[in-house]
């Protein structure tokens, strides 16, 4: 005879031994096959790739694979992760030379006659296995203007917007700094300007405060100094890996080189503006 209570226990017990039955079932008839695994081990920017071989299913992405791997062969290979859903960017990595998330890219997208290469960013200090130190971006953050609001302009205290305005800002705020765009940036990557150069992800970032409609703050001058916008020759690299579509290159960054060249090097904007001082002070 059952204790009283234990009623909701064992169904939620039954529940969890059909979901696993079937998990079983459906893994039973799933095509396994072998795939080989390239994966970067080592420390502090030394160490090698080694070769891994694990079997794959229908549906698996790198992360699944990565994790099989730490089960099977290797309990100490350390990678960062988190929501598995491409929402957090924890597990941002070079995959075939590429920077993608793990998580989202699917195994049945890379070729099957070659082994999946698996890397830590290039772009930053290395740690361990396919672990970075990423802490030099959330520096940068820092150094760009918050954001500074005007004063409301309705007797309630609120704005008034064109929906148009608030809208051109949306598709920043989808960033999830995966920093894959800071990775395969060649002034990064290649010429390590991370004292001159803040990145594609902090131009977004400058962007969205930049045209939003409520924002006062003037950031011009530091794009061109401090941010070293100058640097990017909008190749759109950072446009091609980012998980989340976002059109870096042509929305965020040369809408900001526009803002630069008007402020300092257009010969009629600089007449305009001597002009206007000069009436200002009569």
């Amino acid at each position: 005879m059952a204790t009283p209570g234990t009623g909701g226990r064992l169904e939620q017990t039954h529940a969890v031994d059909a979901y696993t039955a079937a998990q079983a079932a459906q893994d039973a008839v799933a095509v396994h096959e072998r795939r080989t695994f390239r994966i970067w081990r080592g420390e502090r920017g030394t160490g090698q790739l080694v070769d891994y071989t694990t079997y794959a299913v229908e549906g698996m992405v790198v992360l699944d694979a990565i994790h099989q791997i730490q089960a099977e062969h290797a309990n100490d290979l350390a990678a960062r992760w988190n929501c598995k859903a491409g929402k957090c960017g924890s597990c941002s990595a070079e995959i075939n030379g590429k920077p993608r998330l793990m998580c989202m890219t699917r195994l049945d997208e890379l070729a099957k006659d070659e082994p999946v290469t698996v890397e830590p960013l290039r772009a930053f200090p290395h740690v361990r296995d396919l672990v970075t130190d990423v802490s030099w971006n959330f520096r940068v953050k820092k150094t760009i203007a918050p954001f500074k609001p005007r004063a409301p302009d309705a007797p309630d205290g609120t704005w008034r917007m064109a929906q148009s305005d608030v809208d051109r800002v949306q598709e920043f705020r989808k960033c999830i700094e995966c920093f894959l765009c800071q990775d395969v940036c060649h002034v990064l990557r290649d010429h390590e300007k991370h004292e001159e150069f803040v990145g594609p992800r902090f131009l977004v970032h400058a962007a969205a405060l930049e045209m939003h409609p409520l924002d006062t703050a003037d950031r011009v001058p530091a794009l061109r100094e401090a941010h070293g916008i100058g640097y990017c020759n909008i190749t759109k690299c950072c446009t091609a890996v980012c998980p989340e579509h976002i059109k870096i290159t042509d929305n965020a960054i040369i809408p900001l080189k526009e803002r630069v060249v008007d402020e300092f090097f257009d010969p009629i904007g600089k007449l305009v503006k001597i002009f206007s001082r000069r009436g200002s002070r009569s």
